[in-house]
């Protein structure tokens, strides 16, 4: 085998929804200028009965069932996220057991935190290609909302939980594109979740200039590797951070032709689980052909970045 393909994707949010109506009456902030700023109207809320493993497990087992596979066809198990509180067993290790697994996979967790989905998704691809691997569940999961300080306006308003995933099998024909990811170290401080209890802060200002100045032209050259142009994508799916930072970068990257995930509206800053959860509510809609070219673009904590080109399953 030469590569890898996503072959299915599934998606779980919490039942509990808080809207921006909810919060007026938590914290010094109102509808109008929650949307002005973010551009979020809801987020998806975790009970205490949802821990990251539960929410994990379940966008797992929507992924495997679209996939028509059993947890035992599976002999990699990744899990990203930051937000896992117990250390061991991982959240990986947590699914597995939850998912029944008796194939004895490789079980991991990345912390790479907003991106930690393209992470890990090009992790999978690299293991499938060095013949570590045949077939790779990679998950994106947080529980933002378990270290989110609910008095801090400028942050309360961003943050929502879920889990997406996606199963990741070998093939002739590769079906992701080379990663292109890397860091500024130096500010890595604009985004912590630190702490103990650990509680999720940012210097806002500082991570949308980054964003929207130093982005576009990184996400061009996943492009370029991929060897498409933007003026080919069908999608973008960046990281559903803030409407206001995916709406400029979508338009700076020139990907004229593409539908442009904005699951932010409905789900908040899901961190790790956003690209995923967006890209399978987009597929389940069938608001993508497949076999299409699409962006997947991470961005966020440490300050971290990692793209690639997808081929939609």
């Amino acid at each position: 085998m030469t590569g890898s393909r996503v072959v299915a994707l599934g998606h779980y949010q919490p039942a509990r929804v808080l809207t921006n109506e909810d919060l007026e009456a938590m914290v010094d902030t109102n509808d109008a200028w929650i949307r002005s700023r973010v551009g979020i109207r809801t987020r998806h809320i975790a009970g205490p009965e949802e821990p990251v493993d539960e929410l994990a497990y379940q966008a797992a087992g929507k992924a495997l069932a679209s996939a028509g596979l059993t947890p035992d066809d599976i002999d990699l198990v990744l899990v990203a996220t930051s937000t896992a509180i117990d250390r061991s067993p991982n959240m990986a290790a947590r699914v597995a057991a939850k998912l029944g697994m008796g194939g004895h996979p490789a079980v991991m967790d990345l912390n790479v935190v907003c991106s930690g989905f393209t992470h890990a998704l090009a992790t999978a691809d690299h293991a499938i290609r060095a013949g570590a691997a045949t077939r790779a569940l990679v998950i994106g999961a947080d529980k933002m909302t378990a270290i989110t300080d609910w008095t801090d306006r400028t942050t309360c308003v961003l943050t929502g939980d879920g889990a997406g995933a996606a199963v990741v099998e070998a093939c002739d024909e590769p079906g992701i594109g080379p990663v292109l990811w890397g860091s500024v170290p130096e500010m890595g401080h604009a985004v912590r979740i630190e702490g103990s209890p650990p509680i999720f802060a940012q210097e806002g200002q500082a991570v949308y200039r980054w964003t929207t100045s130093q982005l576009p032209p990184l996400a061009r050259k996943v492009c370029e590797k991929a060897g498409v142009t933007p003026e080919e994508l069908a999608a973008v799916v960046l990281h559903q951070a803030n409407l206001r930072i995916i709406e400029p970068l979508a338009s700076k990257i020139g990907a004229v032709n593409a539908v442009v995930a904005r699951d932010v509206v409905d789900s908040g800053n899901t961190s790790a689980a956003s690209i995923p959860t967006a890209l399978s509510k987009l597929v389940e809609r069938g608001e993508i052909p497949s076999g299409a070219p699409v962006l997947l673009f991470g961005f966020g904590g440490n300050l971290s970045y990692a793209g690639q080109v997808i081929r939609c399953p």
